[in-house]
């Protein structure tokens, strides 16, 4: 048995009851960093054995994971912050799950373009989710695909790029599209700010040093 369990993106109260029992009844946690993993297991007093989970070792270690779970072992997926597989690792192992009829099993929880689309203020009857956008190779596809939507569509973007991301999307949907950064969210220093693309590069231009995890909503055509 495989269970996907989401765990905060900041705020500790954030997490379920039952996502902590089921940490706590698993014989063993997948991390995508069990040193930050650890400090939230600790809050909540689970004592699990944790087991390192991420991009860089999961194509060689999936299938032994699998063979384990198979022959009747209890997991929990986690990530860093959110829900598992959703920009993080997480989809090869539930796939090869299914494939070798481990039964999986997700709870609901934290994300964080889920606040971010309903916070915006912004058309969300439908949308779409990027995600993290390619560095280099293939963003300039995406963004002129993404201009082009008629219904809202959400980005997460680090810190360090965002003026650049912004001044991306003026060049490929126009200085007047409206959008919303949204920051930190559900920290202390939460921010939703929210304008024109212009407007947004204006006022992150002017803040001396942007932190936090970063998730850009931008209305449709």
């Amino acid at each position: 048995m495989l269970y996907i369990v989401p765990t905060p993106i900041g705020n500790l109260e954030d997490i379920t009851f039952r996502a902590v029992r089921i940490l706590k009844e698993v014989d063993i946690i997948f991390a995508e960093d069990t040193r930050t993993s650890k400090k939230l297991l600790n809050h909540f007093e689970i004592n699990t054995p944790l087991r390192s989970y991420h991009l860089h070792n999961e194509h060689k270690i999936t299938d032994g994971l699998v063979q384990q779970l198979a022959a009747g072992q209890t997991a929990a997926l986690i990530s860093d912050a959110g829900t598992p597989a959703i920009s993080d690792p997480g989809f090869l192992l539930v796939r090869a799950c299914i494939q070798a009829e481990v039964k999986v099993e997700c709870l609901p929880g934290a994300t964080a373009f889920v606040p971010a689309l309903v916070a915006s203020g912004l058309p969300n009857d439908k949308f779409f989710f990027e995600g993290f956008l390619p560095h280099k190779k293939g963003r300039q596809t995406r963004l002129k695909y993404l201009a082009g939507l008629t219904y809202t569509f959400i980005i997460y973007e680090s810190p360090y790029r965002l003026v650049k991301c912004l001044e991306q999307l003026s060049e490929h949907c126009g200085n007047d599209r409206e959008a919303v950064v949204c920051r930190e969210l559900t920290k202390f220093y939460e921010e939703v700010k929210r304008g024109s693309v212009e407007d947004l590069i204006i006022h992150f231009k002017k803040t001396e040093k942007v932190k936090g995890e970063i998730v850009i909503v931008v209305a449709g055509k």
